[in-house]
């Protein structure tokens, strides 16, 4: 394995043609990643998505051994450290746990995998806006199932894995929420529950970190080419997007979101960019026209009156802080119940943070926010509109730690856009130039 070359930023030398290291093999095929994320819909409707996303990956894995000289880009060495951290930390698993643990391993190496085959196919001369069709297909695939909610939000189907799956590990709470289907999530408890936005994620929160992740990512598409029906199809998904997002009701969601326009706003503000500063105006003027049927705020203040969600938040918060305290360097090994809580979740949810410091120990949770810092700070020398929106990915990440954790396919989407980013201020990749160099 070999380290990138240094070359100038994304926008400094933008070529037509493939990237050009003349002793590179043909580049990567792009196939495993429509099988991975284009067939998103299949794995769902199956019951699969969660549980065949780790053996997905190995696919990716072995086209890319099989094609032989593998690139590690920024960050690689943190993230092979997390993964460490994580396998160590199998020591301190209980007896419960065991499915949960091996599946968040899973996509932590997963994502990895995602993050080396992305990168090396676009440093391999694979077209940039070819490589960003599987991903696209996805995001068309969660707003869609996200009308799905809207239209049908009572919707529960027994699936094929479901029922193939012994009933000793179906029957499980976790298994049996990532095999089921269902459009919405809604809390039993609530005194006035909503139907959230969930499909085709398991639960709300997890639908809304994949849509604060993917939006920038969305705009860097739309703002990297001029004409073609993905294009046009990504134009109109978004502003169809907006009502299943606000109908989730994630204030993390909303603060990602956020977040990720701040950091992109300031960026073209100090560069005078106003093409990015325009795209982001786009974006706020759908969002509040869509305030106009979907009374967003009401429904946040209702769901804060009938519910005790976040007095929950914070007494797992703080137990789960005490818990750490006893086993600071290689965690739990995964999220526990414990008796001293009444709220449903265990300790070690509710937030990245105290998944991974809860799980793996505080060692592990530095890694994990040490890899987002190196990489946000490597892609902040990306020029180009595309390259700045996909900037924004670790930043987004980040911004919705301490909210939501993200120990799932949604990992693997936000490595996907970092892959695409940091190919491209690593050197030129196959992308066409469609703006004047800002410098």
């Amino acid at each position: 394995m070999t380290a990138p070359r240094p070359t100038p930023p994304l926008g400094a030398r933008p070529p037509v043609g493939p990237a050009a290291d003349p002793s590179s093999r043909p580049g990567l095929p792009v196939w495993p990643l429509y099988l991975m994320f284009g067939l998103a819909l299949v794995w769902w409707l199956l019951g699969g998505l969660y549980l065949l996303w780790a053996p997905l990956a190995v696919v990716l894995a072995a086209v890319l051994l099989v094609h032989g000289r593998v690139r590690l880009p920024t960050g690689s060495a943190l993230w092979i450290l997390l993964v460490a951290l994580m396998a160590l930390s199998f020591l301190r698993l209980g007896g419960n746990g065991l499915v949960g643990y091996v599946l968040r391993f899973g996509f932590v190496v997963a994502a990895f995998i995602v993050y080396l085959y992305v990168y090396n196919a676009a440093r391999s001369g694979v077209s940039w806006q070819a490589l960003f069709h599987p991903f696209c297909l996805f995001w068309l695939t969660v707003v869609a199932l996200g009308w799905l909610a809207v239209i049908a939000p009572k919707l529960s189907l027994t699936t094929p894995v479901e029922m193939l799956l012994p009933r000793s590990i179906s029957g499980e709470r976790m298994v049996q929420a990532l095999t089921h289907i269902k459009a919405t999530e809604h809390n039993p408890l609530s005194r006035n529950p909503y139907y959230r936005t969930a499909a085709p994620y398991p639960y709300t929160n997890n639908w809304g970190t994949g849509f604060a992740v993917m939006v920038p990512c969305v705009l860097a598409y739309i703002t990297s080419f001029r004409r073609g029906l993905m294009r046009t199809a990504l134009i109109v998904s978004l502003p169809l997007a907006l009502v299943p997002a606000f109908l989730t009701l994630n204030r993390g969601m909303f603060v990602g979101v956020g977040i990720g326009l701040c950091y992109v706003g300031v960026r073209a503000l100090l560069r005078g960019d106003v093409r990015i500063i325009a795209s982001i105006g786009a974006v706020a003027v759908l969002a509040a026209l869509v305030t106009f049927f979907v009374p967003v705020g009401d429904l946040i203040s209702n769901r804060v009156e009938n519910t005790d969600s976040t007095t929950d938040r914070l007494d797992i918060y703080r137990r789960t802080l005490a818990a750490v305290a006893e086993s600071p360097l290689l965690g739990y090994g995964a999220p526990q119940f414990v008796d001293t809580i009444k709220v449903a979740e265990p300790l070690g949810t509710q937030g990245q943070i105290w998944l991974i410091m809860y799980s793996h120990g505080v060692p592990a949770f530095l890694a994990l926010v040490l890899f987002f810092l190196v990489v946000a700070r490597r892609l902040a020398t990306a020029v180009t509109p595309g390259g700045v929106w996909l900037s924004a990915v670790p930043v987004v990440a980040l911004g919705v730690t301490p909210f939501y954790g993200y120990t799932d396919i949604n990992l693997s989407v936000m490595f996907f856009a970092i892959g695409l980013a940091m190919a491209a201020v690593d050197g030129p990749v196959n992308r066409p130039t469609l703006w004047p160099t800002r410098t």
